[in-house]
């Protein structure tokens, strides 16, 4: 018995692991400003050498924020798949089917060109409900709006 279907949430709609995003820029932030009050209380450094210290600090915050990036964001033409480091647009037509399986990192998006693309916006790590939640609402839209289908989990 499959689970009933979440009302289509309206558009526009992002998704995005919120909790990792807050954890991600508040531990980076926090590194930022540590790093960068300790070069600045050490009296055996030299300007250059603290300036080393703020450059690192904001290298490891960088990162950090680059990996508080993800996001799916959809709209009424289509779906913007943000990952990492690459953002791809797709046209509801072209989502074939949304996977979340139990054991999978994030969300994969089967598409009609045969392939599968990962969407980071949306992960069970932190907030497992949350993630199955968002991974329902963006299967509806899809089956409503394109081609459609899932393996999506039905239950916690």
């Amino acid at each position: 018995m499959s689970a009933p279907r979440p009302e289509l949430p309206t558009l526009p709609v992002t998704f995005r692991p919120t909790l990792t995003r807050v954890v991600l820029l508040s531990v980076g932030l926090a590194m930022f400003l540590v790093i960068t009050v300790v070069a600045l209380m050490l009296e055996r450094l030299n300007a250059g050498e603290r300036a080393s210290f703020v450059f690192v600090a904001a290298l490891f915050f960088g990162v950090l924020a680059l990996l508080s990036r993800p996001k799916i964001a959809a709209d009424d033409t289509g779906v913007t798949v943000v990952n990492l480091t690459r953002t791809r647009r797709l046209a509801w037509e072209e989502i074939l089917r949304v996977n979340l399986r139990s054991g999978d990192p994030w969300v994969f998006l089967d598409l009609s060109d045969g392939t599968s693309l990962p969407a980071l916006g949306i992960q069970p790590g932190l907030a497992k409900q949350q993630a199955i939640r968002d991974a329902r609402a963006l299967r509806s839209l899809a089956e409503a709006r394109g081609a459609g289908g899932d393996d999506t989990p039905t239950g916690g």
